[in-house]
């Protein structure tokens, strides 16, 4: 049994606000190290060495962390900000059976919307739609009260029948032909 190292599919999801990037485990493999660089300076954030009699996690800094099962390696990143926007490279390392195999197998860019930017950005359209709102609602009060004032000058007009010297008399008022 050789080992074979090919470019393996990586798995990028997202979910909850962390990053998995989960990497099938090399087959015919006893020994091998699975890393995660970020930046073109390749600076090591996270690891796992996986042997026949123990597997080893080491995190470089605090929003990586590493799962692995007996198919595969993954990588979470958790409270990315933007700060954390960069290249990320995933090497393999297999160091049993030999031959020694060096390889980084997967480059992949990560944005991360900031936080702060999506908060201001909804404030703001909270803000336009607030202030549309208001404004339909003073065009409707103004035309409102044109309405009222309008039907009590035509009440004031329609009752003009009812004299005020006689304010105790009744009278019909005229009723309009039926055609």
């Amino acid at each position: 049994d050789q080992s074979h190292v090919s470019d393996p599919p990586v798995m990028m999801k997202f979910e909850n606000g962390n990053f998995h990037f989960t990497f099938p485990n090399p087959e015919n493999v006893s020994e091998f190290s699975m890393t995660l660089f970020k930046g073109h300076e390749k600076k090591e954030i996270c690891a796992l060495h996986l042997s026949e009699e123990r597997v080893i996690s080491k995190s470089n800094v605090t929003y990586c962390q590493t799962q692995n099962s007996s198919s595969s390696t993954t990588f979470i990143l958790k409270n990315l900000e933007r700060k954390h926007i960069d290249i990320y490279t995933y090497c393999l390392e297999i160091f049993l059976p030999p031959p020694y195999i060096d390889c980084c197998l997967k480059e992949t860019y990560l944005y991360v919307q900031d936080k702060e930017d999506c908060f201001s950005l909804g404030l703001i359209s909270w803000i336009i739609i607030g202030l549309i709102i208001f404004a339909i609602s003073c065009v409707c009060c103004v035309m409102a009260c044109c309405l009222r004032n309008k039907n009590q000058k035509c009440e004031s007009n329609s009752h003009e029948y009812n004299s005020e010297y006689m304010p105790m008399a009744a009278v019909n008022a005229a009723k309009k032909p039926r055609i």
